[in-house]
């Protein structure tokens, strides 16, 4: 290799290098800029939204104990099985059907329908027949 071929290696990987040394520069100073956020601010953002949404989910998976009318006078003395998460009274071959239901989530959307038509229809006790009835979609 010739002195001149290195010189102008040389001269190459410096204007390389000096175009490196540019963009890192410019990486740097919008790096220092960033950091001007405020992380007591940030923290607390995401700390609210977390709170907000764990709020919002528990609501939708546990919907009866979330603001929930009271009982009618005389209901609450019924004893007998309820809708599982529910307090939709139920016979026991209701709760076996529902436990033959091999996915649990299809089971629940199985039991969220049957309890929202018996409170729409004021069903006091699911039987067979209206379980059949209320649990197709």
């Amino acid at each position: 290799m010739s002195d001149v071929d290195l010189a102008q290696r040389l001269a190459a990987l410096e204007s390389r290098l000096g175009s490196l040394e540019t963009i890192l520069g410019t990486l740097a100073d919008k790096l220092d800029r960033g950091a001007a956020v405020d992380l007591a601010d940030a923290k607390a953002g995401i700390q609210a939204w977390v709170t907000e949404y764990v709020s919002l989910r528990l609501q939708q998976l546990v919907p009866e104990t979330c603001e929930h009318e009271p009982e009618p006078a005389g209901q609450e003395a019924s004893v007998g099985p309820v809708l599982p998460g529910t307090r939709i009274r139920c016979t026991d071959e209701v709760l076996h059907r529902l436990g033959r239901i091999p996915i649990p989530f299809v089971r629940q959307m199985v039991t969220e329908k049957v309890a929202e038509t018996a409170r729409a229809e004021r069903v006091a006790v699911v039987d067979v027949g209206f379980f059949e009835r209320s649990a197709t979609f």
